[in-house]
């Protein structure tokens, strides 16, 4: 009984500490969640936000309009710039990467008319990943146990005394969610975004599928089997356009790295760099193709 008494005490010190800060982004039901970092600022995934303009629901059942400072897909994250009318701004905690088996309390305001939800789990797993609204992969993330409805989406995950431990960021099944972490490297993502600085990713300019997809389709029209990533279609006025790529090309290593998941190109893109060396399987021959980006 006590320690039921102390954790009813607990969730209600968070929504009194942390709720006034959490936001519902979007007007229609479940859209997602947000909450504010700073004075007229929310965070929420980038998933969450459509165009520049978004409509920002506070606690007490206002309405606002906000601007979308900037979004970033690729690791699903945005900053709304909106009047948050002096709410103070969840703090962030010391570390951020909460360890396994870690009480958390997870927040969000999605429904229009609802009160902001506060639930409690254990960090269940850690080092998750998903994938991004534009498919690319988001490692580092923590699986939790606190159930939340749809649209928790961008919602703040804290600990006890409402320090910020993560961004509910990717739904599991009925309730659960993977949230990335508040570490310094999401600290100052968020800080780059607020000043309109989106991070521009390298992209190919092309349609893939995946080894197994590619084996089965050499398979049916008599070329070798070989691992790597199909080429299906290429952009026009891309890189790869431009490099030469084909459609029905094959993959097979980036930078020498062999290709065995469509993964391997999304972490050779991440890194930094004007150019990059396909070695690509055309029929039965392999020829070397570097890709050069502006």
């Amino acid at each position: 009984m006590a320690m039921l008494e102390e954790l009813t005490s607990t969730l209600q010190t968070v929504a009194d500490r942390v709720g006034p800060a959490v936001v519902g982004i979007g007007h229609r039901r479940g859209a997602g969640s947000g909450f504010v970092v700073a004075d007229g600022r929310v965070a929420t995934n980038a998933h969450n936000v459509r165009g520049d303009v978004v409509q920002v629901r506070l606690h007490d059942g206002s309405r606002r309009e906000g601007t979308v400072a900037a979004a970033d897909p690729d690791s699903d994250l945005a900053v709304v710039h909106v009047d948050t009318g002096g709410i103070a701004a969840v703090e962030w905690h010391a570390d951020g990467r909460p360890g396994l088996g870690t009480g958390v309390f997870a927040l969000s305001l999605a429904r229009s008319g609802a009160a902001t939800r506060v639930t409690f789990g254990t960090v269940a797993a850690v080092d998750r990943g998903f994938r991004g609204p534009r498919n690319r992969p988001i490692s580092g993330a923590f699986e939790h146990t606190a159930p939340l409805a749809r649209g928790a989406s961008g919602g703040p995950v804290v600990d006890a005394a409402g320090a910020l431990l993560g961004i509910n960021t990717h739904r599991l099944g009925e309730g659960f969610y993977l949230a990335v972490p508040a570490d310094q490297t999401l600290r100052d993502r968020i800080d780059a975004l607020a000043a309109g600085e989106a991070p521009s990713q390298r992209r190919l300019g092309v349609v893939l599928a995946p080894p197994h997809v590619a084996r089965r389709l050499r398979a049916a029209v008599g070329l070798p089997e070989r691992n790597g990533v199909l080429v299906q279609q290429v952009f026009d006025d891309t890189p790869a356009a431009a490099a030469g790529v084909r459609r029905g090309d094959l993959v097979v290593a980036i930078d020498g790295a062999d290709v065995d998941s469509v993964d391997v190109l999304y972490t050779a893109l991440s890194r930094q760099g004007d150019a990059m060396t396909l070695r690509i399987l055309r029929g039965t021959d392999e020829i070397d193709v570097t890709v050069t980006f502006s």
